[in-house]
């Protein structure tokens, strides 16, 4: 079965990447501004782009402005793997943990053109 793989947003920190790494080193994850990932100030449509070609998961803290974008992204007959939208107060533990969880638990597709909102 294919894995979850996830992309943090720049604005998310790493510190996220770093402890779901920690705990299991074999999760697949990217930070916008890393080598493979995105440059940084990439615009949010071709993040959705991105994320789409490449299937990861989003995890960011915009909730402003990436709701418009995704409509219009899939309004274009587009599709995305997900995106995780973090709480405004959030510990990073708690988002690892809902993280792991997850990429646990979840089948790949189950959070395709959606946004969810963490804390699960």
């Amino acid at each position: 079965m294919k894995q979850i793989r996830y992309l943090l947003d720049e604005n998310v920190p790493h510190a996220i990447r770093d402890g779901l790494l920690r705990r299991r080193p074999e999760v697949e994850i990217l930070a916008v501004g890393s080598e493979i990932a995105p440059p940084l100030s990439t615009p949010d449509p071709e993040i959705l782009s991105w994320i789409e070609r490449e299937g990861y998961i989003l995890i960011t803290e915009n909730r402003s402005t990436m709701p418009q974008h995704l409509r219009d992204h899939l309004e274009a007959g587009r599709h995305i793997p997900g995106i995780f939208i973090l709480p405004r107060k959030y510990t990073i533990g708690g988002v690892i943990e809902d993280l792991l969880l997850i990429w646990e638990a979840a089948y790949p597709d189950e959070y395709q053109d959606k946004i969810t909102y963490l804390p699960l």
